[in-house]
């Protein structure tokens, strides 16, 4: 079953924030994640909202969790942690 990666985020060091985000497409295509959504034009409804959200589909639950953790991952995420304040979960599909 299809599982998406869905992050809200607040970039509070743009720059620094470009380094990882540059590097984390390849990085999900590896595990077989696409990216579905990667920050872009949003329309606020209703509630509070950070300007960016992304959303990464993996073919299921434990691939996005292996993802999240692998080594390659977890090398580039200090530079997320410090230039970001983010919600992220995983979440099963309904396929």
């Amino acid at each position: 079953m299809t599982a998406y990666v869905i992050a809200r985020i607040s970039v509070t060091d743009p720059e620094d924030y470009q380094t990882y985000a540059s590097q984390t497409v390849a990085l999900a295509e590896k595990w077989g994640g696409r990216f579905l959504v990667k920050g872009g034009a949003q329309t606020q409804v209703e509630g509070n909202s950070p300007e960016r959200h992304v959303i990464i589909a993996f073919p299921d639950r434990q691939t996005a969790i292996d993802w999240y953790n692998s080594d390659a991952y977890q090398r580039i995420l200090p530079i997320a942690l410090s230039s970001s304040s983010r919600d992220i979960v995983i979440v099963d599909g309904v396929d």
